[in-house]
Parts: C-alpha cells; structure tokens; sequence
C-alpha cells in the first residue's frame, strides 16, 4: 500500500505542480505527518522533491524532472470507463485503481491539457442513483465483477421477486447499473438472463473458466431485454382525463411512458382538463400507480380499471371517514408539525 502511495504522491507532484503537505494528504486521504514521511522516502530513493517554504510554499519536483512511471496495468485502463462515476467504482472496489489511473493519465499530458482535464471534473458530476431512495446493499457487487472480469462459473444462490431461493451455476457476462440499481447479466442453461445483484444471497466461484457467447454485445442486450420487460409490464392502457396540475406530475411519476402519453393529449376543456392514454401494468398495480394522482385524474376506461380504482377509492373513504377521526394521544394534540 505505501508503495502505491509514493507513486501516488509522485505523480501529483508531476501533473500539479507545487503541493502543501494539507493539499497532498486532502488527495491521498492520510495525515500530514504521513505526507512528511512518505516526502523523505522519496527523498531518499532518489526523486529530487524540493520544499519550498513561506506562505506561497510547498513541495514540487526539481525543475526538468519527469518519472516514466505513466504506463496503466490493465485493471487502470479499465476502470478509466468509470472515471465520470466514482460512487459505482467504489461500489465495484475499483475506487482506488481509478484513481492512480486519473493520476497517471494527468502527469502524461501536456500541463494545458491536464488543467483542461481537471477543469471537466470541476465542473461536471454524474450522480446515478434516483432521488428520494436508499441504494441497494450489494455485498456481493465485487464478487459478481471479479467473475465477469475473469470469466469464472459461479454457483449462485438467489432470492426472486416472490421470494423463492433458487441455486443455479451462472455464467456471468456483465455488470449493468440502471437508475442506482445494479444488475448482473449471465448465462444459466445457455442462455442470457438478468439477476438483481441485491438478490444474491451467495455467490462462489467454481474455479472453472468458462467462453463468452461469440458476438454476445452486453448493450445491444441490455437494450432488447428492456424493450421486452417493458412491452410485458405495459399489460394494458388506461384512458384518463387529467388535471392542468396532473399534466405537470404525469411524467414525474410515470417517466417516458408519461411523457409521451401527453403528447397524444387530446383538446383541453373549459376547465383545462386533458384526455391522455397511459399504458399500466397488471391492474392491481396501476390501481396503486394511479391513485398517486388523486383527485388530479379521473379513470375513463377500461371500465374494470375504472372499476378497480372506484372500489380502492371507497375503501380509504371508509377507512378515513367511516369510524370518525383517529384518537390523539394526550401529549400530542399541542404538538406543532
């Protein structure tokens, strides 16, 4: 580990220039004092490192020197398709491989053009998961990756949807990060399947290697499963009549399939209200997603799904003010909230 911190070290003082001791350990994640002690070891291997003191001091490399030390192993290259995405490379362990790679794509440029790659990291962030939810627990993110990486079989214990645990030998051929949530892509009994990675409730490998499917595109793949979960979730289509305010939550809480069902809305009326056709889920679930608008959207048809709604919809009625208002406790009915 220190070794990887003097290359560390050495190469921020080549791509950056003159660095105080607080900046250096700020971006080696140490103490001050470690920075002191890992300075005279390079010091003393030979690197020219010069202190310079007073308020604009600081430590920085003897004019003219340069370290060849900028080639990247293969696990920096490729982490570098990560370098926009620090939360998944720290999900997958590879946060500190990405890292030395920055690091040493920053001292190989020229001085301009590594400003200009800093100023792009100032400046721009991806942030993945979705707002408002805790991300997954994956415990076993780093072993399902090791495996894609290394084309390992893996013995796989999973918990599905209804919560049946299945064992079952996987091939793994991806890892893919959708909306903060992370799946796995892998074989099983020859053919393609996606496994939520939270699910996995064990994952060893076999120690066999196994061959990737020939022209097996983990995108194009992705792409096509999508289409098909979606075209299986859309079950049916729900004709709405929609409040100016509902037209404003439609795609917030339904995504593109919202988005593009105002686009098909018909004229609006004299009170503003649109008529829009949404695709749903099963009905039980689009019973729940649609009374998310409330009273902002009315169900026209299909007339079971008008149905469905209107019973949830006396059922809270009857829950809300069939028994009268709820007792409050004594200590709370001063409470301000």
């Amino acid at each position: 580990m220190r070794a990887d911190r003097l290359l560390s070290l050495l190469l921020l003082l080549q791509s950056r220039g003159r660095m105080t001791a607080p900046e250096l350990a700020a971006e080696l994640e140490v103490s001050v004092r470690t920075v002191y002690r890992d300075v005279e070891a390079l010091g003393a291997s030979g690197v020219p490192v010069c202190a310079d003191r007073g308020p604009a001091g600081g430590y920085r490399l003897m004019d003219g020197y340069r370290t060849r030390l900028t080639g990247l192993t293969d696990a920096e290259a490729g982490s570098l398709f990560l370098a926009g995405a620090p939360g998944p490379a720290r999900d997958l362990g590879l946060d500190a491989v990405l890292a030395t790679a920055r690091l040493k794509l920053e001292a190989a440029l020229p001085a301009a053009r590594a400003d200009r790659a800093r100023l792009v990291q100032d400046r721009f962030h991806l942030d993945a998961p979705a707002w408002f939810r805790d991300a997954d627990p994956v415990p076993l993110l780093a072993a399902a990756a090791r495996a894609v990486w290394e084309r390992r079989v893996v013995r796989a214990e999973y918990r599905r949807w209804s919560g049946e645990v299945r064992r079952r030998e996987l091939h793994p051929l991806g890892i893919v990060l959708k909306g903060g949530i992370w799946y796995l892509v892998a074989a099983a009994d020859g053919s393609p399947r996606t496994y939520r990675v939270s699910r996995f409730l064990g994952v060893e490998e076999t120690g066999e290697a196994f061959e990737r499917p020939p022209g097996f595109d983990l995108a194009a793949h992705w792409e096509a499963s999508s289409r098909r979960l979606a075209a299986a979730l859309h079950q049916d289509t729900a004709r709405l009549r929609i409040s100016p305010r509902a037209r404003r939550l439609l795609p917030m809480q339904f995504g593109a399939p919202g988005a593009k069902a105002l686009e098909g809305a018909g004229p609006p009326d004299g009170e503003g209200w649109v008529e829009v056709a949404l695709p749903v889920e099963s009905r039980a679930v689009a019973v729940g997603d649609l009374l998310r608008l409330g009273a902002e959207a009315e169900v026209l048809g299909p007339p079971e799904l008008r149905a469905a709604v209107a019973e949830a919809v006396g059922e809270l009625a009857e829950l809300y003010g069939g028994g009268g208002p709820a007792a409050v406790p004594d200590g709370a009915k001063n409470t301000v909230i």
